[in-house]
Parts: structure tokens; C-alpha cells; sequence
């Protein structure tokens, strides 16, 4: 009997010197970076540098061939709409030029009626949305639709009402295209003045007078570029494979232009043709210009200032997210390692949109649990973590 109780003694003094032995040494717990899974706004965004352009940017070049006066109007002059900004004394015309000269007025003829046309279509599709706006507040009032169509018939009527001023400006361009092709013609006219003036074709300010000096000239070369700085646009680079996620009425901020707040501005364009572009590692980038229009006042931007645009492709008012940094790849696509009474435990996920620091969780995870952030190659299923 004494030497039964001896030996019950003894495993039970090498089971306790076993047990201290094993809880000695243990693995310390890893130290972890903890962030909480919550509910929230998010939004995808693509982003890239642009600059600001003028919407309505007219490119001043000579009439008729023959020696340029000196011009007097220096950059950012503000001109009014047919002001006189050079004179040219007019080279003769052989009957090939005068030939061609007759075809060129005919052809500007032929624009100038099509912008009328245009400008009409346009003027009517205004009166079209000021009369579906008038009818949907009527509708929102009485309670038969929502206000959000009202938001949209509002939106609608603004974006004819631009497209109505762009169409005037072009209707204004193609009279003064006009006025440019016949001037080479009554130049050479008998009793014709000895300079043939040329004429802003609209109101503005001049933004770039390449050459002011007196020189000879021929028909078709630029002399100057004005443009409408109260109407600006912001012009993005985005790389192709961002260009084609963009779409029209996409929200944009516009950053790094110098002022404390970003300015909202709205996509109007997406250009359809493709540029090649080498980065600054000598890498050739396909890029698309994505053309948005301000809905703030552009303050003192100016033609041609740099700027970057932050164009939101994607955003919900209430998605569980996670940091970005918290999910990792694994076999069955995402994981993420979530903390449960001091152990990491693996699980896998679905994960929606993502951006540059969050990502949206699908399933598997709770509001409120505890994610690890970085995960290291030594944090397994199970193992021990403590908190930074």
C-alpha cells in the first residue's frame, strides 16, 4: 500500500514538473496591431494630375498671308467680342489662292449654318427640361414621385443649360471662322483698305501671344489664344485601364491647386481616343484625358494651372469595413485573422470594393471584432497575441 502512495506521488510530481516545464516554455504571445471591424462611409476613387483649361479657348490665326503688324495686345489683356487684336497688310492673290479662298468661305458658310441649327436644337432641348423640371415639382408636391426625381430634372435642366451656352459659343465661332475666310477676298477687293483687321470672335482675356513682333505671315498661322477664364475645366491623365471605370455625372474633387478646400467638380467627358505618354521612369503609358466640369467658383485658378483630380467611381453611406491592411490572400482567396480570447483565428472572407485603405467585408466578420493588422509569416491558426 506504502508503495502504491509512493508511486501516485511520484506521477503526480513528474505530471506537476511537466506541466511547469510546458508553462515555462511556452511561446510568448506575438505582439499584434489590433484594428476594430465598423460600420461607416466609403468610397473608391481614382486619381491622377491635370490642369485647368479655359471651356471656351479660341486659337487666333492669320486670314490671308502678308506682313503682320506689330501686335499690341500683351497675355492677359482682356479683349471684347470683335475687337480689333492685329492688322495684316494682305500678299496678292494668285486665282489658284483666290479659288481656294472661295471654297474655304463656302465651307465656313456651311458651319456657321449648322451651329445655327445646332444652336436651336439645343436652345429647344433647355425649354424641354425647364418644362419636365416644372412638372416633377408639381409632382413632388402633390406627393406622387420622390424628391430625388425632382433632383434629377434639376440636373437635367442645368446640363441642357450648359449645353445651350456651349452651342451659342460655337455658333460664334463659326461666324467668325466665316468672317475670317471672306476677309481674305475683300482684301484683294478694288478700293480695299491697305490692312485687313483681325477680330476676337469672342469676349475674354488673352492667355498667350506667341510672337508680338512685326513679321510676314501666312494664312492659317496662330497669332494668339484667348479664352473665357470665369468658365474653367479640369483636364485629368487617367491611365486607360482607370479611364474606362469613369463615366458622365461621377463626383470629382479637385486637389493640390493651392487653396485650403477642394473644389467639386462633376465628369462631363470621357475622351474616346487614347494618347501615349512616357512616366518619369521612361515607361510608355497609354492615358485618356477625362474632362469634368467646376461646380465651385475656380477662385484665382487660371488657364493651364496644375492641379489633381480625385474622381469617386464608387461610395455607399454604410458598409462594414476593415483596413486594407488586415486581409491577405489566401487558399480560399481572403483571410483575415480575428482575435478571440487572446488566440488569432483565421477566417476566410469575401471582400467587396477596396481602396487604398479600406476594404469592404461581405461576411464572416461582425461588427465591433478585433482584426489583426499586418499579419506576419509567424501568426498562425490559434496562436497566441497580446496587443500593442
Amino acid at each position: 500500500m506504502n508503495r502504491s502512495l509512493r508511486t501516485i506521488a511520484y506521477l503526480a510530481g513528474a505530471l506537476a514538473i511537466a506541466a511547469l516545464a510546458a508553462w515555462v516554455l511556452r511561446p510568448e504571445p506575438i505582439e499584434v496591431e489590433l484594428a476594430r471591424a465598423a460600420k461607416g462611409p466609403m468610397e473608391v476613387t481614382v486619381e491622377d494630375q491635370g490642369e485647368m483649361r479655359s471651356h471656351d479657348r479660341f486659337t487666333i490665326v492669320a486670314p490671308v498671308a502678308g506682313r503682320l503688324m506689330r501686335i499690341e495686345t500683351r497675355d492677359g489683356d482682356r479683349v471684347d467680342e470683335n475687337q480689333v487684336v492685329a492688322n495684316i497688310a494682305p500678299a496678292p492673290l494668285g486665282a489658284r489662292e483666290r479659288s481656294e479662298w472661295n471654297a474655304r468661305v463656302a465651307a465656313a458658310e456651311a458651319l456657321e449654318r449648322e451651329a445655327v441649327e445646332g444652336t436651336r436644337r439645343a436652345q429647344e432641348s433647355l425649354a424641354q427640361a425647364r418644362r419636365e423640371r416644372e412638372r416633377v415639382e408639381r409632382l413632388v408636391a402633390d406627393g406622387f414621385v420622390s424628391a430625388q426625381a425632382a433632383d434629377k430634372a434639376r440636373s437635367d435642366e442645368t446640363e441642357a443649360a450648359i449645353e445651350a451656352d456651349a452651342a451659342r459659343f460655337r455658333a460664334r465661332s463659326a461666324a467668325a471662322d466665316v468672317r475670317v475666310a471672306r476677309s481674305a477676298l475683300i482684301a484683294q477687293a478694288p478700293g480695299a483698305p491697305a490692312l485687313v483687321p483681325v477680330r476676337a470672335p469672342m469676349a475674354g482675356r488673352v492667355l498667350r501671344v506667341p510672337d508680338q513682333s512685326e513679321r510676314v505671315v501666312v494664312a492659317g498661322e496662330p497669332l494668339m489664344t484667348i479664352g473665357d477664364q470665369s468658365r474653367l475645366e479640369a483636364v485629368i491623365e487617367l491611365l486607360s485601364s482607370e479611364a474606362v471605370k469613369v463615366s458622365p455625372g461621377m463626383p470629382v474633387r479637385i486637389e493640390g491647386w493651392g487653396g485650403l478646400e477642394p473644389l467639386r467638380a462633376k465628369v462631363r467627358l470621357v475622351e474616346p481616343f487614347a494618347f501615349t505618354k512616357v512616366s518619369a521612369l521612361g515607361v510608355e503609358e497609354k492615358r485618356a484625358n477625362v474632362i469634368a466640369d467646376l461646380l465651385d467658383p475656380p477662385g484665382p485658378l487660371g488657364d493651364g494651372y496644375r492641379i489633381e483630380g480625385r474622381i469617386v467611381i464608387w461610395s455607399a453611406a454604410d458598409v462594414l469595413r476593415a483596413p486594407a491592411s488586415a486581409a491577405f490572400r489566401c487558399d480560399q482567396g481572403w483571410c483575415v485573422f480575428v482575435v478571440e480570447d487572446g488566440r488569432a483565428r483565421r477566417r476566410a472572407v469575401r471582400i467587396g470594393q477596396r481602396n487604398e485603405l479600406e476594404v469592404q467585408l461581405l461576411d464572416a466578420v461582425a461588427e465591433g471584432e478585433a482584426l489583426v493588422r499586418h499579419p506576419g509569416n509567424d501568426l498562425a491558426d490559434g496562436a497566441r497575441v497580446v496587443a500593442r
